[in-house]
């Protein structure tokens, strides 16, 4: 008698999550460009995080300093945040691209690496930071987190240069 009860209770629960995915994932999929530009979060910036400024500057940063410019937890959640917006602008360009000029899949490929592998890295870094402050270990997953996303903006940038320049060229600039 009990198993059955279960069984039904289950398969509802089931039923439910696949139809709230299937709903969210028909919404993503309608998004413009610009609806997903606004996603973005502004409040934070990894401009001084990139290898390439770091190399301009002649600087070579520490894991301390590292921790610094991300601004701590703050900076860790605009990157998680940030990195499914990126993903989403780069499947919208792939699903978009003209027959013509289409969208390296190897750098979309590379686009949702990073953006999985910075979410990963942000959530262990939230939660060694939570159970035990800024230890090597949060600061260490920080620099890998920063470094991945400043690799991911690089390939995004590549991807709009080619397919949304004169749709947003300030932003391909400050990228």
């Amino acid at each position: 008698m009990f198993l059955p009860l279960l069984q039904v209770i289950v398969l509802g629960a089931l039923l439910l999550y696949l139809a709230k995915w299937r709903g969210s994932m028909r919404s993503r999929n309608i998004k413009s460009w610009d609806q997903l530009f606004c996603q973005l979060r502004t409040d934070w910036s990894a401009r001084d995080l990139s290898n390439q400024f770091l190399w301009k500057q002649g600087l070579a940063v520490t894991q301390d300093e590292i921790w610094e410019r991300v601004n701590g937890p703050h900076g860790l959640w605009v990157m998680y945040k940030n990195a499914r917006v990126l993903l989403e602008m780069a499947d919208f360009a792939a699903r978009n691209a003209s027959p013509d000029n289409p969208v390296d899949p190897l750098l979309v490929e590379s686009i949702r690496t990073d953006a999985m592998q910075i979410r990963l890295c942000v959530l262990m870094a939230i939660a060694q930071y939570g159970i035990s402050s800024a230890t090597a270990g949060v600061k260490v997953n920080a620099w890998r987190a920063a470094d991945l996303y400043t690799t991911m903006a690089s390939r995004m940038t590549q991807i709009m240069q080619s397919h949304a320049a004169l749709r947003l060229p300030d932003f391909v600039a400050a990228m």
